[in-house]
């Protein structure tokens, strides 16, 4: 980096207005050096470019006006004020403030020339009340700031107002730094991109993304920034991708085993086309020497714990452990419970390992798990932490890799030279996502339900319909049906959740369905608790679970055929989905009754009108990426991706498949980034994105 361009990367404090009050402000906002003033994007513009003549306004209009100053005058009446009078030559404007009276006096000087811009009002002759304006000096050729031009609206707050950055005070600052700093900004991109992708150089679009020179501009401004910022997320997921794909000593299973051929045999039902095709992809992986780095996706129901059990095994009869990480006690112990029942019998050793156990249980696991006494260890985020020590992990299984992050991917990889990765989720992930909070990962899809799967009927109801639908209810129950009845979060502790469930499981008990054996299921029960009832409830002698959404992945219960959600209308599409997916398991024709309370916001009854219309997760995903927008649909940060500022995966689609392609090109041809015309890019790469760079490194 020149000495020129380093001279943007010393702190705010050494800009002339900036003192170490000011700077505090903008250090809480995350602006530390001069360069990250340049990356404070406007919130959104007003277009003051129209320019009028005083003769011809009208009333209402909310115009630009340059004139000269001819008098002012502090009026005495119901309210003061003080009136400052302007001429352009063509007529006169009033100029009005209710307040700071000895200021404008202060500062406005007969005989020179501003730039006014308000909504024009009549009383005797035109007006303007509270007008923006800039003090163009002597002529009316001065530096527009403020008016006469496309202005730019800043995000601000209290403490920043208070420092003197409001709307106003940024744009003073930015006039300043682009004069004095625009020209040492280092370009990023390869001027071959640049080209190919017909975009404006950096130094201009920082320009014209504060002060746009027109709207044409403003708009190439975005398009260049916009693309910055997908090409560096890209960039940094193919070099994760690079790093994993060509990292040297990974473990070939070279065999598949008696006792995989013989458990696929035994299934008592036929895997399904896309089954095939997976468990072939996961395979021809797992006997390369390059260490697998595969995301499994599928919907609800569509059979992704049976491949993964197969890939474990596969990972065992080669002679290594295999670890299996549920994000919740619950879920991993039905996955614990799945295993054992399936492979325990034919000599494979499966243990647990969760938070919930004694010290003495835990010890005893982590000796089994250390001296390879166990072959797959199933657990919650218990298997990341440092005590936890295996004697030859060879595969790494993540469940439900959405609720996890980047980080704790990767301490679970730390647990063993290069293993095996499989990543699970049955959350459908929209295209857009996949290519960046799953862009690093290839990716497998069971788009396939298992045969003979009825598809779920699902409704929703007002809550007007409540008796009805447990008439509903209880009539499927006595005839041998199981249900789950879910209720939400209703406050924002889990303690109210709780009470919520616990509330209506006595009510219940004792009302509606007084004749049915009724069980609770709630986070806050302790593990042997939670096992006890699911055990229950999977065996037939509980026939009513009432439940918060500790159910949501995982459980798998056959025999359980209706699924209500009480106040459906607080959940999101795809949690709504997972709920469901909790029936229609086995070949039993199955409900879901969503049950809405109130006056539905138009939000809110699309997501239930969207739950009834279709049972395809991935259609859902899209619908819900649309509804939520793609930062609450994946918060970016536990992926160890960067926020966005001005770019929006969704809307910006085309333009992030661009960037992607540019970045995996580039990364393909120059991995490290050492070539003469990219150390821009590499600068401005280690600069940003180094400390979010935890899977690989550039050498």
């Amino acid at each position: 980096m020149s000495k020129a361009v380093s001279i943007i990367y010393q702190p705010v404090e050494k800009l002339e207005t900036i003192g170490p009050r000011r700077a505090a402000a903008l250090n809480k906002i995350g602006i530390y050096k001069i360069i990250d003033l340049f990356y404070y994007f406007p919130r959104r513009y007003l277009d003051r470019s129209d320019i009028g003549k005083i003769a011809t306004l009208k009333t209402g209009q909310v115009t630009t006006v340059i004139g000269r100053v001819v008098n002012y005058e502090f009026k005495r009446g119901k309210r003061n004020r003080f009136q400052l009078y302007v001429t352009d030559g063509t007529s006169y404007l009033t100029c009005i403030w209710f307040s700071k009276f000895t200021y404008w006096q202060r500062i406005f000087k007969p005989g020179e020339w501003l730039a006014l811009n308000g909504k024009i009002s009549r009383y005797n002759g035109f007006q303007m009340v509270h007008p923006e304006f800039d003090r163009l000096g002597d002529n009316a050729e001065g530096e527009l700031v403020h008016t006469g031009k496309i202005i730019p609206l800043y995000p601000s707050s209290e403490a920043l107002t208070n420092a003197g950055f409001d709307s106003r005070g940024f744009r003073r600052i930015f006039v300043k730094i682009l004069k004095i700093y625009k020209d040492k900004v280092e370009e990023t991109i390869p001027q071959d991109i640049i080209n190919r992708q017909k975009l404006i150089p950096l130094s201009s679009a920082l320009e014209n993304i504060h002060f746009p020179a027109s709207v044409e501009m403003l708009e190439k401004a975005k398009q260049r920034l916009k693309f910055d910022e997908l090409f560096f997320m890209e960039l940094l997921i193919a070099l994760r991708k690079n790093n994993v794909t060509n990292s040297s000593g990974g473990i070939r299973f070279k065999k598949v085993g008696d006792r995989v051929r013989s458990l696929i045999e035994k299934l008592p039902f036929e895997l399904t086309d896309a089954q095939k095709k997976v468990i072939h992809e996961i395979h021809d992986d797992m006997k390369s020497s390059k260490p697998m780095n595969r995301l499994l996706q599928g919907d609800v129901g569509s059979g992704k714990t049976i491949v993964a059990l197969i890939t474990m095994l596969i990972a065992v009869e080669n002679g290594y452990q295999a670890a299996l990480m549920a994000p919740t006690e619950i879920l991993a112990e039905q996955h614990y419970l799945t295993l054992y029942e399936t492979l325990h019998h034919i000599g494979v050793k499966i243990i647990l390992l969760v938070g919930a156990q004694n010290k003495t249980e835990r010890q005893k696991v982590l000796d089994d798990i250390a001296n390879q006494n166990a072959d797959i260890i199933v657990g919650t985020h218990a298997l990341i932490q440092e005590n936890v020590d295996f004697h030859n992990l060879g595969l790494v299984v993540i469940d439900e890799q959405h609720r996890f992050g980047v980080m704790q991917r990767a301490k679970l990889r730390e647990k063993s030279l290069n293993p095996d990765v499989l990543v699970m989720t049955a959350t459908p992930i929209p295209r857009t996502l996949s290519m960046t909070v799953y862009g690093d990962l290839d990716v497998s899809i069971l788009n396939e339900m298992p045969t003979g799967r009825k598809p779920i009927i699902t409704q929703w109801r007002p809550n007007q319909s409540r008796a009805k639908i447990y008439r509903f209810v209880r009539d499927h129950v006595a005839k041998g049906a199981q249900t789950y009845i879910v209720f939400p979060l209703v406050e924002e502790t889990e303690k109210s959740d709780l009470k919520a469930a616990s509330d209506s499981y006595e009510k219940m008990k004792g009302g509606y369905f007084s004749q049915f054996k009724l069980g609770l299921l709630h986070g806050r029960m302790k593990s042997e608790e939670k096992e006890s009832v699911m055990a229950t409830f999977k065996a037939g002698d509980i026939q009513i679970l009432i439940s918060t959404t500790v159910i949501e992945v995982g459980v798998d219960v056959p025999n359980a055929t209706i699924m209500v959600v009480e106040h459906a209308e607080r959940f999101g599409i795809t949690q709504l989905h997972q709920l469901r997916g909790r029936v229609g398991r086995g070949d039993l024709q199955s409900y879901c009754i969503l049950i809405g309370y109130g006056r539905l916001s138009a939000e809110a009854r699309k997501r239930l009108d969207t739950m009834a219309s279709t049972n395809d997760g991935f259609k859902l995903a899209e619908i819900d990426l649309e509804l939520r927008g793609p930062g609450e649909f994946f918060g970016t940060k536990q992926h160890g991706l960067p926020d966005l500022k001005i770019a929006n995966v969704v809307k910006d689609i085309q333009l992030l498949r661009q960037a992607r392609k540019e970045a995996f090109t580039l990364v393909e041809h120059d991995p490290q980034l050492s070539h003469e015309e990219m150390l821009g890019t590499r600068h401005y790469f280690l600069r940003n994105y180094r400390d979010k760079y935890d899977l690989a490194w550039v050498g």
